[in-house]
């Protein structure tokens, strides 16, 4: 995804303040606008990058922003995540995210007239699972409370930026070079799940509101603390349909057509600026169920244009659904 110049700054000043926050060094050694008052309102931003990592969601299961007048990547957020209901009779609902993202602002220390670029790259990984009920309203409508639970960690990869400032204008990074900062929290999730199998069209549609809030736990620096709030609503809708006389392994073979509408309404969209991200998909899917030795019934890859505040890519999806 593309991004204009607005998000540099805003990533320059997120770690700009992380970093100024946790130096205890003179004036002349201190970075641009250290403010050790700034540091908690900074623990909090980076812990609600992992808002967009805490639940399955297409829209930002591959997000890359970028600042287009470098090129450089400013952050990056995968996820890998799904959930199922074991059956009618028992409907217990289940659902698991792995999400990582790597936030890579750049700032500048300064000694006097001396200035230097430094790298400040921070990686965070967050797993969340779920568990709900499905109350059937209707032969295709269930209604979907979930109980979240999520666990992430934070770290920063500057060990060689730290030598360079420590050298050049006696800072202490200690935090960015050999640090952590872990975050835990709970949650929960409604959603309204519609299904309609047929055999000349499927149709998926699900609307969910999550809300999770997580706070900051076992930190390897007692300075360095936060909690954020990560909200979001979202819109996902997928209709399949044979093809004409195309089969494959003994199956009709399949078109998918998808929609997908996230709002985010917490605290993650301070950060990176982005408060919405929608996606439209085209792709196709495989029915495998004749030959079944993995308990893979269907494999699905689909193309997505994705578009949202100032922003806008193409990522490719693959997905499976097991029997």
């Amino acid at each position: 995804m593309n991004r204009d110049p607005g998000l540099a700054r805003a990533c320059v000043a997120l770690a700009l303040g992380l970093v100024a926050a946790t130096t205890a060094a003179a004036a002349d050694g201190q970075l641009v606008n250290a403010a050790q008052a700034r540091l908690q309102k900074r623990a909090h931003g980076v812990m609600a990058l992992m808002g967009y990592s805490q639940t399955p969601d297409v829209t930002s299961g591959a997000l890359s922003i970028k600042n287009t007048a470098t090129g450089n990547p400013s952050f990056n957020n995968t996820s890998l995540g799904g959930g199922f209901t074991i059956s009618d009779s028992v409907p217990l609902y289940m659902e698991g995210t792995l999400g990582w993202a790597r936030y890579d602002p750049k700032f500048v220390a300064t000694q006097g007239a001396e200035s230097r670029e430094i790298p400040t790259k921070w990686n965070s990984a967050v797993a969340t699972v779920g568990i709900g009920w499905d109350f059937r309203l209707s032969q295709h409508l269930v209604f979907r409370p979930i109980l979240n639970g999520s666990y992430g960690r934070l770290r920063s990869d500057i060990s060689i930026g730290s030598q360079v400032v420590t050298n050049r204008t006696d800072i202490n990074l200690d935090f960015l070079a050999r640090g952590h900062l872990d975050a835990a929290g709970m949650g929960g999730s409604v959603m309204l799940d519609y299904e309609n199998y047929q055999p000349k069209h499927e149709i998926d549609v699900e609307l969910r509101y999550t809300d999770i809030e997580l706070h900051s736990v076992n930190n390897s620096y007692r300075a360095v603390s936060g909690h954020a709030r990560n909200q979001n609503a979202s819109l996902w809708a997928r209709w399949r349909a044979p093809i004409d006389d195309w089969h494959a392994l003994g199956r009709p073979f399949r078109y998918v057509l998808e929609l997908a509408h996230t709002t985010y309404l917490g605290d993650e969209t301070d950060v990176v600026g982005i408060n919405h991200l929608t996606s439209f998909g085209v792709g196709v899917e495989l029915d495998s169920s004749k030959y079944n030795p993995l308990w893979i019934s269907r494999t699905r890859a689909v193309v997505r244009y994705v578009y949202g505040q100032n922003v806008h890519g193409v990522s490719l999806g693959i997905a499976v659904t097991f029997d």
